[in-house]
Order: structure tokens, then C-alpha cells, then sequence
């Protein structure tokens, strides 16, 4: 998409395309994940420049960029960068979110998997901009292969002195990359669990202010970033923030994954300028499965307001969808065509909040157990009249009120559900789920195994 003139600072590039390769440029590569398969493809450009910078200018020419975080919440990451007090001889780290959990979310893993060293020189180039010469990846725990790649691109970057000087206060210091493997829990997601988590407590969300770029990692000075914020780092190192703003819409610059998943016939990932549409990516993953329609999906993750058909020409950036009633989040759109219960899946997102909420607050703690309950007897037909309304209620008294977002996340699926489907919840009072909606027709390797006969 760009090429270098000779002789220039900044790189010429072309319009980009309906799909905007970068990060998963070497996804298809002979043994992808190697330093030498990186290098081929132009890696560690970006740290060779990143290294004539001073940390002003790396975090000014991220703030040109516009490069916005990709953990949900889409803050400018330069800004973020910035927020950090002026240094005082001591310890600043920098702290990168790999705990990708959320039903639907599949983005930063395969990152992992596939290119790893996007990840390692994103965190050298950070490390510089902030005067860190110790970093965290903080991994989780049950997806072994993809920390085991992050281990030995670690590790390689290391043995090829990429890592030997240029870091810390003063710009001279080699730089430490510790993996750490979490324990497997969804709320060490949210910054502070994580680092309560990472300094060897219960993850628990920490009361803020302070904000962790004031006292984070052991009270100390912290960034905290997602995996695929700091993996898209190199790309404006070696290209230029030009080319970067050259891609998405006005105020949702750049490019970004898009993990699509459910009953489309190509499922899969597809990194593409923000401002895409849904109706694009189905068409991209080969349309919704043969002889179905498109019932409902959701643009970010389970934890996201639900769209319907309607909503399929929204074009996807942070803004656009918050005007559409939903959000973005980290943009893992799933599918559902029309054998899907409603019930169903939000009893099954409902299930799965309950089990992971940490107990701290008793909004969370005591609204996820009840909502689960009431989805229980509704998906089972054996709703009681009145469940609906108390679903309503209980989900009000949470949203807004939970000490973390994790509360916000387990209500709206009840809420957005309702408001969409609520005659399907209201036959809960007298009809199972599975009967209005047998689970064998929705299922998607009885599908696939029938397409390929």
C-alpha cells in the first residue's frame, strides 16, 4: 500500500483498499511468527527509526497519526502516551493487555499466533516514547501456543540485540519483555484487575483516581495498552502518520481487525479501514449460510448493544455505531441468522458474566446471579409472569452502577435483547427455547457438514 522515495522523509502510498493488510500481512507466510519471516517483510523499520527519535517526537508523531486504542474503549493512544508525569529517576512501565476473553473476541490471539514480532517491536517503540526499560505482556494463560510464540519472538529479538540499548530515561538502557501467563479470569481484562493481578494479587478493579499513568504497576507511572494498539504502532513508525490518517473516516483513522464469526459461510478475520460496513464484511465472508437470513448480530463483542438488518450499512467506526445506539468495542461482529433463539444466546452470555464477575461490587455481584436465574427459566419455558419486566429492572440497577465496566457489559444484552426481541423472551413464560428454535438447525458444523455433501 505505501512506497518509499528515495530521498524522503515521509513515504508516498496509494488510496487504500476495501482491505488493508498490515498487521496480518504475514498471516499467510512460510513460519509467519519467526524474526526472519518479519524482517522480510520490512519489520523492526520502525524500531531502526524510532531510534533517531527523541520520546517527544515518537509520541507527537502518534498523536498525527490518530491512532486510537483497540482494547474497546478507542482513546487516542498518543494522548494516553502523554499522560505520563514528567520523569523523576524512577521506574515507568509499560503494560500490554493480551487477556482477550469476551465471547466473540478472536483478534489479539491470532496476532499472537501468526506475528508475534508486530507485538515485540510495537512494545520496543512504546518503551522508547515513554522512557520504559521494562515491559509486561500480560497473556492469557489458557491459550498456551499463542504464549509460547510470544516467548520465543521475545526471546529472538532479544539474541538479535534489537532489544540492547535505546531505552529508558536516558536512551540507553536494554529493554526487558516479561511475558506473564494469567490465571484465566475475564475481569483481569479491566487495566487495574490486570495489575493487581500482575503484582501477584486477586484481580480486583482498583478505585481511580489514581489513574494508573500516575500510579499503575507498583505504584509506579504505567501505560496500558491493548495488543493490537501496540502491534499497529510499527506500522506508523515505518510509514508515516500521513499514511496512517490516509485510511478510515474522519475522526476513526487508520485500519483495524475485524473478527467476523457465526453463520456467515467464511468466517474469519479482516483487517480493513474503520468506516467499512457490516453488509461489506458479509459479503467479504461469503454472504450469510445458504438458504438463511440474517436475524441479528452485534458489532463489538458480546458486551454490545444488538443490531439487526437494518444496521448493516452503518458504516463501522467509533462514532457511527455509538450514533447507531451500540458500540464498536473491539469489533468481534457476530452472526446470527434466523434459526437462532435470542434467549438462548443471551442466556448464555448472561452465564458466562455471572461466572466471571469478581464479587467485589453488589450490583454485579448480585444482579448477574439473579439475571441468570430468570434466563434460566425463560430459555427452559418456564418463565414466571412478570420475569421480563424484573429482567428490565434488575439489568437498570446495573448498568451505571457496577464498580467496573464488567456490570455495564452483563446488562446490555438483557437490555438491547428485550428491546428487540421481547416477544421472544414473553414465550419464555410458556415455550422452551429449543422448541421454538431447535439448537441442531443453528448449528454450524451440522451446516457445514451438509453444504459439503
Amino acid at each position: 500500500m505505501s512506497e518509499q522515495t528515495p530521498g524522503s522523509v515521509e513515504p508516498s502510498f496509494t488510496a487504500p483498499g476495501t482491505l488493508t493488510p498490515v498487521v496480518t500481512d504475514i498471516w499467510d507466510k512460510q513460519r509467519s511468527w519467526t524474526l526472519e519471516a518479519y524482517r522480510d517483510a520490512g519489520g523492526y523499520r520502525g524500531l531502526a527509526r524510532a531510534k533517531t527519535m527523541s520520546p517527544e517526537e515518537l509520541v507527537n508523531l502518534v498523536k498525527d497519526s490518530n491512532l486510537r486504542g483497540r482494547g474497546g474503549a478507542g482513546f487516542p493512544t498518543g494522548l494516553k502516551w502523554s499522560f505520563l508525569p514528567a520523569p523523576d529517576g524512577l521506574p515507568r512501565y509499560l503494560v500490554v493487555n493480551a487477556d482477550e476473553s469476551e465471547p466473540g473476541t478472536c483478534k489479539d490471539m491470532p496476532t499472537l499466533i501468526a506475528n508475534p514480532h508486530a507485538l515485540v517491536e510495537g512494545v520496543a517503540i512504546t518503551s522508547r516514547a515513554i522512557g520504559a526499560d521494562r515491559a509486561f505482556v500480560y497473556v492469557r494463560g489458557e491459550v498456551a501456543h499463542a504464549y509460547r510464540r510470544l516467548l520465543h519472538a521475545i526471546h529472538e529479538a532479544a539474541d538479535a540485540g534489537l532489544l540492547a540499548d535505546g531505552f529508558g530515561l536516558d536512551g540507553k538502557q536494554p529493554l526487558t519483555i516479561i511475558a506473564h501467563a494469567g490465571a484465566g479470569a475475564y475481569i483481569c481484562g479491566e487495566e487495574t484487575a490486570l495489575l493487581d493481578s500482575l503484582e501477584g494479587r486477586r484481580g480486583h478493579p482498583r478505585l481511580r483516581p489514581p489513574f494508573p499513568a500516575v500510579q499503575g504497576l507498583y505504584a509506579r507511572p504505567t501505560v496500558i495498552n491493548n495488543v493490537e494498539t501496540i502491534a499497529s504502532v510499527p506500522g506508523v513508525l515505518a510509514h508515516g502518520a500521513a499514511w496512517y490518517s490516509s485510511m478510515g473516516t474522519e475522526r476513526s483513522k487508520g485500519h483495524g481487525l475485524f473478527s467476523v464469526t457465526g453463520h456467515v459461510t467464511n468466517p474469519g478475520q479482516f483487517e480493513a479501514p474503520f468506516g467499512i460496513t457490516m453488509r461489506e464484511l458479509i459479503e467479504l465472508a461469503g454472504g450469510i449460510r445458504r438458504g438463511h437470513q440474517l436475524k441479528f448480530w452485534v458489532p463489538g463483542g458480546s458486551s454490545t448493544p444488538i443490531f439487526g438488518p437494518e444496521e448493516l450499512d452503518i458504516p463501522l467506526d467509533y462514532e457511527s455505531v455509538v450514533g447507531a445506539g451500540s458500540l464498536l468495542g473491539t469489533r468481534a461482529l457476530q452472526v446470527f441468522d434466523d434459526t437462532v433463539s435470542v434467549v438462548r444466546v443471551v442466556s448464555r452470555w448472561t452465564e458466562f458474566y455471572q461466572h466471571e464477575s469478581c464479587g467485589k461490587c453488589t450490583p454485579c455481584r448480585e444482579g448477574t446471579y439473579w439475571m441468570r436465574q430468570i434466563m434460566t427459566r425463560l430459555e427452559a419455558g418456564r418463565g414466571e409472569p412478570g420475569d421480563v419486566e424484573k429482567l428490565e429492572d434488575i439489568a437498570a440497577n446495573i448498568y451505571g452502577r457496577s464498580f467496573c465496566a464488567l456490570g455495564d457489559a452483563a446488562a446490555t444484552p438483557i437490555q438491547s435483547g428485550i428491546k428487540r426481541f421481547r416477544s421472544e423472551f414473553e414465550a419464555g413464560y410458556t415455550t422452551p427455547a429449543a422448541e421454538l428454535f431447535p439448537p441442531a438447525a443453528s448449528s454450524i458444523v451440522n451446516s457445514q457438514a451438509e453444504s459439503g455433501r
